[in-house]
C-alpha cells in the first residue's frame, strides 16, 4: 500500500530537477485519497464498502505537468494495470467486436469488458479526447461495464468532463457517458502559469524554420548524421489488407513529406503501425494551418498525440517559428497542445 505518497513525490522531483508547485502537491494528496478507496488489501475490501469513485480526471492547461504526476502515481501501484492511448484502446476494442461479431457472439461489449479485467485492475489513459463519433456512441455503455467490473480508470484531458465532445454531432448520445464519468471519477484541475515544456532549460533545437537553403542544409546535415551507417532499404507495411510505402527508411529512422503523413486519409491506426518499426521520425514542410486545411491539421494532432504517446523524438522543419503557428478555428484548443508537444518532442533534452 502507498504511504506518504507526498514525501515520495517531493523525492522524485528533487531526484529529477523538477520544480514543486502547490497545485502540484494538491493533486497528489487528491490521488493518495483515491488510492486508499480503491487499492485496499483484499481483507480490508472484504470488510468495507466499496468506494463509488472509481476513477481519476485530471484536466489543466498544456504543459503543467498533469502527465508527470500521474505517470508518478501509476509507477507506485503494485497491481495489473496498462497505459494506453485512448485511440489504441478504441482501436483494439472496435478490432476485438469485429473479430466476435463474425463468429455471431452476443454481449461482445460485455465479453471485451471481462477479457480486459482478467489483464488489467488499472487503466492509464493520457490526453484523453473524444472526436469519433463512433466512439462517443459507445463509450457510456462501455465505460459502465468497466466500472461494474471494478477496474480503476486514471485520465488527463484539456478540458472538463462536461466539455468533452462538445459541439461535435448527435452530442445527445455522449451525455450518457458525461453523466457516468461525472458520477464515477473524482475530478482535479491542475493550475500552473507557465509551460514547463517552453522552458529556457527545454528549448527545442531539432526544430528547423523558415523553410529556405540554409534550413534544409541543417536538416539533410542532421539526417546524415543519425543514420550514418544505416543502410536505407525499401519499408512497406501492411495495415488491414492497405499498403503503406516509408519511401525514406533506414533501420529505424523515418522521415516523411508532411503531405505523405497527413493529406491521405490516414489515422491512428496507421500512425501506429508506422511508430512500430520507428524509433526516429523527420517530419519536413509543416504548414500553416487554417479552416480550409483544417482535415490534414486534425491528422496532424493525432499523428502528434500517437508519437508522444509511444515517446519518439522527431526533427521538423516549418515556415515559422512554433508561437507563430495558426489554427483551424474548430480545432484551436486541441492544436495547443500539439504546439506544446512539440516543443518538447524537438529539444535537445528530449530522449527516447
Amino acid at each position: 500500500m502507498l504511504k506518504n505518497l507526498e514525501e515520495k513525490f517531493s523525492f522524485y522531483c528533487n531526484s529529477e530537477n523538477l520544480e514543486i508547485n502547490h497545485n502540484q502537491i494538491l493533486v497528489i494528496k487528491k490521488l493518495q485519497d483515491f488510492h486508499k478507496e480503491n487499492f485496499k488489501s483484499s481483507i480490508l475490501n472484504f470488510f468495507t464498502k466499496e468506494s463509488s469513485k472509481k476513477g481519476f480526471y485530471l484536466y489543466g492547461g498544456v504543459g503543467v505537468g498533469k502527465t508527470m504526476i500521474l505517470d508518478f502515481f501509476f509507477n507506485q501501484i503494485n497491481q495489473k494495470k496498462k497505459r494506453l492511448h485512448f485511440n489504441e484502446f478504441m482501436l483494439n476494442f472496435h478490432d476485438f467486436v469485429h473479430e466476435r461479431k463474425s463468429k455471431k457472439e452476443e454481449n461482445v461489449l460485455n465479453l471485451f469488458v471481462k477479457n480486459l479485467k482478467s489483464k488489467v485492475s488499472l487503466l492509464y489513459f493520457d490526453e484523453f479526447q473524444v472526436t469519433n463519433i463512433v466512439d462517443a456512441m459507445i463509450l457510456g455503455k462501455l465505460f459502465e461495464q468497466i466500472f461494474k467490473e471494478n477496474i480503476k480508470i486514471i485520465l488527463t484531458s484539456n478540458i472538463k468532463i462536461s466539455e468533452l465532445y462538445k459541439d461535435g454531432l448527435q452530442r445527445d448520445q455522449f451525455e450518457p457517458f458525461i453523466k457516468i464519468m461525472e458520477e464515477k471519477c473524482i475530478e482535479c484541475e491542475l493550475k500552473i502559469e507557465d509551460d514547463y515544456r517552453k522552458s529556457k532549460e527545454n528549448q527545442n533545437q531539432r526544430y528547423f524554420f523558415p523553410l529556405n537553403r540554409e534550413t534544409n542544409f541543417k536538416i539533410n546535415k542532421l539526417f546524415r548524421t543519425i543514420t550514418k551507417s544505416k543502410k536505407k532499404h525499401k519499408k512497406v507495411l501492411n495495415i488491414k489488407g492497405r499498403d503503406f510505402e516509408i519511401k525514406n527508411y533506414y533501420e529505424g529512422i523515418s522521415r516523411f513529406d508532411f503531405r505523405e503523413l497527413c493529406d491521405q486519409n490516414l489515422g491512428a491506426e496507421d500512425y501506429l503501425e508506422i511508430l512500430k518499426v520507428s524509433n526516429f521520425i523527420v517530419i519536413d514542410n509543416i504548414p500553416q494551418f487554417n479552416d480550409v486545411n483544417s482535415n490534414q491539421q486534425y491528422r496532424f494532432i493525432t499523428l502528434l498525440d500517437v508519437i508522444y504517446d509511444k515517446n519518439i523524438p522527431i526533427a521538423v522543419t516549418a515556415n515559422q517559428n512554433l508561437n507563430q503557428f495558426t489554427s483551424s478555428q474548430s480545432l484551436e484548443r486541441q492544436f495547443k497542445r500539439t504546439i506544446s508537444r512539440l516543443y518538447e518532442l524537438t529539444s535537445e533534452n528530449y530522449k527516447k
